[in-house]
C-alpha cells in the first residue's frame, strides 16, 4: 500500500512501481470514487489509467452515498480478481479510514438509517455550515477533531451512530480496536518537511486551475449535481463553487483552496502516524522504496488469493 498526505506524489510513485512490477492499482481515495470529479480530486489521468489498470475509480455519481463499507467490498473484489489473474496489487490513497477498513475490518455499528440521515442533512442546510460539526463536537469531541467541518458524509454517520446507539463513534472504534489482520501488507508512507509540502500544495492548487477546475465545477453543476451535494462541498469544489456564486475572487478562492488543503494534509498525517506498521520515506527515496517493494514481493505471499478473507 502507498499512502501519505495529499500532494506527496503517491500517484506518480504508484504508476512507476506498477509498470515495473506488472501490478494493478486499487484507489483508496474517498473522492475519486465519484464520476465527473477529476481535476479537483487529483484523479489519475486517462494516460496513467491506460498505462496501468485502476480500480475503484468513477464508481458512483456525485449524488450517491458511498462509505468505507462499500469501498471495502469493491476493493476486496478488485484485489481478488487481480491476484486470481496472477497480478500484483498496489493500494494507493490518502483516506486512512479506507485503508484501515480494507486491512483490519470495520466495527459493527448501528445500520444506516436513511430517514435519520435525511433529517440531519436538512438540519445542516437550514442551520448553516458547521452545524453538524459543532453538534458532533458536543457529543463526541474525539471524532469531531478528526473530521473537517464540511465533511457532511462522515459527520452524519458519526451523529447517526451516537443517536441510534447512545454511544459515541469514537467509543465504538476503540472497542473494536481494528485488530483484524486480513492479509499481509507492506505499507509505504510518503512524507516531506512542512515547508516543502506547503510549496507542493500551492503548486498543485494553481495547476488545478490551469488544468480547468473552474470549468469542471461548472460542467458538474450543468449535469445536475449542484453545490449542495456533499462531494461538491469538499476541498476544491467548495472554493471554486463559492467563486462562481460570487463569494470569492479567483485569487481568494485559490488561497482558500490552498489553506484547506494544508489543513487536510495535517489531518491525514495525524491519522497515519497513529497507524501501526507504516514505513516512512521521502518521495525522493525512490531507490529505497523500490528495494523494499522488491523484497516484499519476493518474500511475502500475502497478496495471494488464498490469503484473502473469504477467497
Amino acid at each position: 500500500m502507498i499512502t501519505g498526505p495529499t500532494a506527496t506524489g503517491k500517484t506518480a510513485l504508484a504508476i512507476e512501481l506498477a509498470i515495473r512490477y506488472g501490478a494493478e492499482i486499487v484507489s483508496a481515495d474517498s473522492r475519486q470514487v465519484y464520476r465527473y470529479l477529476d481535476i479537483g480530486t487529483a484523479k489519475p489521468t486517462w494516460a496513467q489509467r491506460a498505462a496501468v489498470p485502476h480500480h475503484v475509480l468513477d464508481v458512483v455519481s456525485p449524488d450517491a452515498h458511498f462509505d468505507s463499507a462499500r469501498f471495502r467490498t469493491l476493493a476486496l473484489a478488485a484485489i481478488q480478481d487481480a491476484v486470481q489473474r496472477g497480478k500484483r496489487v498496489l493500494v494507493v490513497g490518502g483516506t486512512g479510514l479506507y485503508l484501515r477498513a480494507l486491512t483490519r475490518g470495520l466495527f459493527a455499528g448501528p445500520p444506516a438509517d436513511p430517514a435519520l440521515r435525511a433529517r440531519l442533512h436538512e438540519q445542516e442546510q437550514s442551520e448553516g455550515p458547521g452545524f453538524l460539526h459543532r453538534w458532533l463536537g458536543s457529543v463526541d469531541p474525539e471524532a469531531a477533531a478528526r473530521l473537517h467541518p464540511n465533511d457532511a458524509v462522515r459527520l452524519i454517520r458519526a451523529l447517526e451512530v451516537f443517536l441510534l446507539s447512545g454511544t459515541p463513534l469514537s467509543q465504538w472504534q476503540r472497542a473494536h480496536g481494528f485488530r483484524e489482520r486480513l492479509f499481509s501488507t507492506l505499507t509505504i508512507g510518503l512524507v516531506m518537511d512542512r515547508e516543502t509540502l506547503h510549496r507542493c500544495i500551492e503548486q498543485r492548487c494553481r495547476q488545478m486551475i490551469r488544468d480547468g477546475l473552474v470549468d469542471e465545477v461548472r460542467r458538474v453543476w450543468e449535469l445536475g449535481y449542484g453545490p449542495e451535494l456533499p462531494p461538491l462541498q469538499t476541498i476544491g469544489y467548495a472554493q471554486i463553487g463559492g467563486m462562481l456564486q460570487g463569494r470569492y475572487r479567483l485569487e481568494d478562492a485559490i488561497a482558500h483552496l490552498a489553506l484547506e488543503t494544508r489543513r487536510l494534509a495535517k489531518r491525514q498525517l495525524t491519522w497515519l502516524r497513529a497507524e501501526p506498521g507504516l514505513c516512512w520515506y521521502a518521495p525522493t527515496q525512490t531507490r529505497e522504496i523500490a528495494a523494499a517493494v522488491e523484497l516484499f514481493f519476493d518474500h511475502d505471499r500475502g497478496s495471494r488469493a488464498d490469503h484473502l478473507p473469504g477467497f
